[in-house]
């Protein structure tokens, strides 16, 4: 019994009210009292639409926040109790505000900063029951586009190479279009649109993280890349931890995988490193992945997980060149 209740509360409580803490999801309980069965009510009780737009087309800001939170981290914001809905699509900070107010979010920590004594919040998802939300939100974002996640996160884990052109290339040609905010037109090639960011080489052919606006390499682009990121978290929070734009070696690499079961061969360890193609350099997406590849092994990228216990020969290098809408991936 006392595990049971340990596991109610893990789901469904972390909600306040003024002074009170400890106070439960009450549509949860009373479906958990009918059904005996943990699960996450509050999932199907609306369709959550704001938040999912919101996410979906947030800055990558906001969606490397996600990935913090999913994971079980705590991020730190401002947070505005004057929330202006007009301004959710412009001011980040109302975003944060909104899913506190909504009871998605719960505070860790508060602090007071500077001289101005600006209020600096940490946040964290409220239960486990909000965690899961997210995580069938970020699984539909795939599943409409009818792209089979699963599959290329095993091919990932195997290193099947192309099985991962296959379905990476699939599910370019339409979720690029579906991250897009609709601010820039969904057919225009990544490359032109980077240009017009000013990303210090970002279009030609440096790695994404050299821009001082993560991963900016073109809006939609970025959107697609931190979508992708999401999706990996979801799927396999349970076996790695997850990292993106990190020192490591003698530079920041783009993802890391790090296993939590170091001696699982089954488990490797993950580098991924993303190149726009640079027609004014290299000849074909060829050469760009191998710009990818060579980057990892002269930036020395597996440090890191080296020194946190992951065998060398069970790490992989994986380089993703991009090209308008055509990706090529190689590596291992």
């Amino acid at each position: 019994m006392s595990n049971e209740k340990a596991a109610v509360k893990e789901w469904y409580d972390g909600f306040t009210y003024g002074d009170v803490k400890d106070i439960y999801n009450p549509w949860s309980i009373i479906n958990y009292l009918q059904t005996g069965k943990i699960d996450s009510y509050w999932t199907d009780s609306s369709s959550n639409g704001i938040v999912n737009k919101l996410i979906k087309t947030g800055t990558p800001d906001v969606k490397e926040a996600m990935a913090v939170l999913i994971s079980g981290g705590v991020i730190e914001k401002k947070i505005d109790e004057q929330i202006v809905f007009d301004q959710l699509d412009k001011n980040e900070d109302v975003i944060w505000s909104l899913l506190l107010a909504s009871g998605y979010l719960c505070i860790e920590s508060y602090k007071e900063v500077g001289r101005l004594k600006r209020k600096i919040y940490g946040l964290k998802l409220t239960n486990l029951e909000v965690e899961r939300m997210f995580e069938v939100m970020i699984e539909q974002w795939f599943g409409e586009e009818k792209f089979n996640y699963n599959n290329f996160v095993k091919s990932l884990l195997n290193g099947d190479i192309e099985s991962m052109n296959e379905y990476m290339n699939r599910v370019t040609r339409g979720v690029i279009s579906y991250f897009d905010t609709g601010k820039t037109p969904s057919d225009e090639e990544p490359e032109r649109l980077a240009s017009c960011y000013d990303c210090r080489g970002v279009a030609n052919g440096s790695s994404l993280n050299c821009c001082s606006n993560l991963y900016a390499m073109t809006e939609k682009s970025s959107h697609f890349y931190h979508g992708l990121v999401l999706g990996l978290m979801v799927d396999q929070v349970d076996n790695y931890i997850l990292s993106s734009n990190r020192e490591s070696g003698f530079g920041r690499y783009d993802i890391m995988l790090e296993p939590i079961d170091k001696n699982n061969e089954k488990l490797p360890g993950i580098v991924i490193e993303f190149k726009v193609f640079n027609q004014k350099k290299e000849d074909t997406l060829e050469e760009t992945v191998e710009n990818a590849l060579r980057q990892i092994k002269e930036k020395d990228y597996d440090a890191e997980l080296i020194k946190r216990g992951v065998k060398e020969e069970n790490i992989y290098h994986y380089g993703f060149a991009f090209k308008g809408k055509e990706v090529l991936i190689d590596g291992r």
